[in-house]
This record gives structure tokens, sequence and C-alpha cells, in this order.
């Protein structure tokens, strides 16, 4: 059950930092840090919360105890990126994670802009390096179907996403050395832990979702972790095993790899924002037409 779930992964976060702090007796951080050359990486506030119990400052506990790979610790208040954060974007290998906070047309604004400021991404088609944020759905049992799509409400009834247990998100693509700086822009979408629709946009195909390959295993996860605690940690995370509830202050973390993405329609990408008043300028809504080649399925039209 739910309250099962919280538990575990308190429970998993607790003792890999037991682990870290062992591991740190043998090794200063200091000594790590200047063994791999690693650059500090933004700042994150501790936290007294018993949310998520977490220790001062412990990130990326696996590859800290794993001495043939690059270690990321967090100590005195800042955290040291992995390894990965010492190779440059452009040598850097991406990978896709996504992330869901109710209705996903004002999540992909803002990652949108995550993508100009963070990475330098362009929407000039003349750029290699364009946006790769796209809304769509993830996180259901009903995966794909047998016809090959996932569709949002439509007249038909085909291939609906809320049937087939999904919810709302936003896919795209990054260097790993840049997921804090993602998980950031997330934990800002939210407000004393409430999204912003929170008492608009309800139920499970508006869950609070975040998918990355491998879940809460992945050691980027605890990087995810940081960011709330930074924000003032108000929101608890858990596993989630597909077709999870809308729980308020609460992320379910699930992996992408059982889990993935599956493309929105072209009518729902870089649309104006769900709240009153929420609409962005008409050069962004534009930005569907460098895409015009892209497919974005064939889903009846919607109710």
């Amino acid at each position: 059950n739910q309250q099962s779930a919280i538990r575990n992964i308190r429970n998993h976060r607790i003792a890999m930092d037991l682990l870290c702090w062992t591991a740190a007796l043998l090794l200063s951080s200091s000594a790590v840090a200047e063994a791999l050359h690693l650059p500090r990486p933004p700042s994150a506030s501790t936290s007294t919360s018993t949310r998520g119990d977490r220790a001062e400052g412990c990130t990326g506990r696996r590859h800290f105890l794993d001495a043939s790979a690059a270690a990321a610790v967090v100590v005195a208040g800042g955290a040291l990126p992995a390894a990965a954060a010492a190779v440059k974007d452009d040598e850097e290998s991406s990978i896709e994670v996504y992330f869901g906070c109710g209705c996903f047309w004002h999540v992909q604004h803002e990652f949108v802009e995550a993508e100009r400021t963070v990475l330098g991404r362009s929407d000039d088609d003349d750029d290699d390096d364009l946006l790769t944020a796209r809304v769509g759905y993830a996180g259901g049992n009903g995966g794909l179907p047998p016809n090959g799509k996932v569709c949002y409400h439509n007249s038909k009834g085909v291939s609906d996403y809320g049937k087939l247990g999904h919810a709302e998100v936003v896919s795209v693509r990054i260097p790993p050395s840049k997921y804090y700086d993602f998980a950031e822009v997330y934990c800002r979408l939210f407000r004393n832990g409430y999204r912003p629709d929170q008492m608009g946009d309800r139920g499970s195909e508006y869950r609070n979702l975040v998918g990355i390959s491998g879940g809460v295993s992945n050691p980027l996860t605890e990087q995810l972790f940081a960011a709330s605690a930074k924000r003032g940690d108000m929101l608890d995370f858990a596993e989630g095993k597909g077709n999870d509830e809308d729980i308020a202050r609460l992320v379910w973390i699930v992996d992408s790899d059982k889990y993935p993405f599956f493309k929105g329609e072209r009518y729902h990408q870089f649309h104006d924002g769900f709240m009153k008043g929420e609409n962005y300028p008409e050069s962004y809504n534009k930005l569907v037409g460098l895409f015009d080649g892209e497919d974005f399925g064939s889903c009846p039209p919607r109710l």
C-alpha cells in the first residue's frame, strides 16, 4: 500500500546514508573531490525535517561506495556532482527523463525555458541543438495497446490514457550532469508541497510523477531529494508501481524502462497554461511548427 511504499523508500535512503557516512570515515570528502578533480555543484541546504529522514548531506551513495566509479558526496550543505559533471555537455550522452505535476501544459513551458537557460538550446531550426521537451503520457500499467496508440480523451474512446493508468508528463533529454538543475525546476513547480492546480485537476491522470531509468535505484534520484530539501523539504517520495494514486505532496518515482514515455498529440505541444491568465507569447505557441516532420501519432479528435 501507499504508506508501506513511503516507509520502504525512506528506509532505503536511511540505509544508504549510514553506508555513506561509514565510507566517509575511511576517505574524506575533500580527498574524493581532489582525486576526481570535480567542481562543486549548486549548494543544497540540509533539513531537519522528518520527511525522508535524510542525514545531513549525502548523495550519490552508490557511486561513493564503488572505488572504481566516480563519486558524488554532499558535504557542508554543498553537493559534489557525479563524475559525469566533469565531462562537457556536448561530449556527454543524454538521458531521457520525464516529470509530471498536474496539467502538462505549464510543465512543458518551464522545461523549455530550462533547456534554453541551462543547456543553451535553441528554437532556431538551423541549430542542431533543438528543444526536446514534449508533453505526453506515462506511468500506467496499461502500457502501449496493440493498436500502438496512447491518446488523450477522445470522441471514440480509443486508447484513452486515463483508462490505461497513465499520467500527464513532460519528457526531456538532458546530460546526466544537469539532472540536479532540472530537478530544481521541477521542485519549484510546487508551493508548500502542492502543485498549482491541486484543487482543479485532480485524479491519477494528474499525479506527481518522475520517471528515470532504474527508478529509485538510479543514483541521480538522490539529486531529486536534494533539490526538494533545498525548497524546504515539502515533498514525500515513493516508488511507483503503475496506476498510482494522486496524493497531495507525494511524488511517485518510476522506472522509465518499465514505464516508458508516450508522446502526446500535436495540439497539446507548446500550449498555453491551464490556469486563468496563464497565456504564453505567441512565439512559444508557434514552436510546434519547428517540428512539423515529427510523428505525434494519429489519435482521434479530442473530446
